[in-house]
């Protein structure tokens, strides 16, 4: 009964649950999982360990290769006069979820496959990162997408110029305002995805969900693809926008940039609260 208290002291549902949630699961009671404690807000011992390094080169070469496949895509895209004729925006939104769901499953082992700023963000919410590695990793990310666009660019410098390098900017018709809610509700959708893909307490639960957890996490990176395309080229990971921005350096897209930070982070902020506090009834702070 005493996780039952707990559980509505936390504001979870007042009535027994079948299967126990939240701070209801750590009770002794509960015999097949415990939650792992939350990480601590600075670790400097961390920094030098090789695995630390390790992941941060990971996450600096899927952002690389996300930018340089996706990139390409976006602009083989713009430059035929018709899309009856390229894969269209289906094909970028595949092109964006394909490769977050290959280099998720990739990296996930050795640091966790964020590969975009927001999801570390949100994680470093919920207390699975520290501040140490969350900063890192941003910073490893940001500098993968910048190097990925360079590429892209270097190959095909008079094209990229003229395609639009793949910089997100609000499209014609839309308001800032419009683009900034499809920011954050992209980004939402990406990263609660995410946290139920990886929920540590439903992996205990089912033994398939870890084997599965890149599918669903690239699915939801496609669908809105297809749903915020139209809107802002769909930002949804700041490493991608800066970095695709960085390269093609014209003064519009520097204009809208900053929707393509804040959108993701409030999307992401809100994932963290509506998964820790709702979805699993968890308290920031442990007793």
């Amino acid at each position: 009964m005493e996780g039952k208290e707990e559980d509505v002291r936390v504001g979870a549902n007042r009535f027994r649950e079948r299967q126990p949630i939240g701070t209801a699961a750590q009770t002794p009671d509960a015999k097949d999982y415990i939650e792992p404690p939350p990480a601590p807000l600075i670790e400097p011992g961390e920094i030098f360990s090789w695995s630390f390094y390790r992941a941060g080169i990971a996450e600096f070469v899927a952002t690389f290769l996300f930018l340089y496949i996706t990139i390409l895509t976006v602009m083989g895209v713009s430059k035929s006069p018709s899309k009856c004729s390229t894969v269209g925006i289906q094909g970028i939104a595949w092109a964006f979820g394909g490769m977050i769901f290959a280099l998720v499953y990739c990296t996930a082992g050795i640091s966790g496959g964020h590969i975009n700023p927001a999801v570390t963000f949100g994680l470093f919410l919920a207390r699975k990162l520290s501040l140490t590695r969350t900063v890192f990793y941003i910073i490893m990310q940001c500098l993968g997408a910048i190097c990925g666009a360079a590429v892209v660019k270097g190959f095909e410098k008079s094209q990229y110029e003229v395609l639009g390098g793949g910089a997100n900017s609000v499209n014609a018709g839309y308001s800032k305002g419009s683009g900034l809610g499809a920011e954050i509700v992209g980004t939402f959708v990406l990263v609660y995805t995410v946290f139920s893909a990886t929920d540590a307490k439903r992996n205990a639960r089912d033994s398939h969900v870890p084997i599965l957890a890149p599918l669903p996490i690239g699915f939801a990176v496609f669908l809105v693809h297809l749903a915020t395309i139209p809107v802002t080229g769909t930002g949804i990971n700041p490493a991608r926008s800066l970095g695709a921005a960085l390269i093609y350096d014209k003064e519009h897209v520097w204009d809208e940039h900053w929707i393509f930070w804040v959108g993701p982070f409030i999307g992401a902020a809100l994932a963290a609260l509506y998964h820790q506090i709702v979805i699993r009834a968890i308290p920031f702070k442990s007793n």
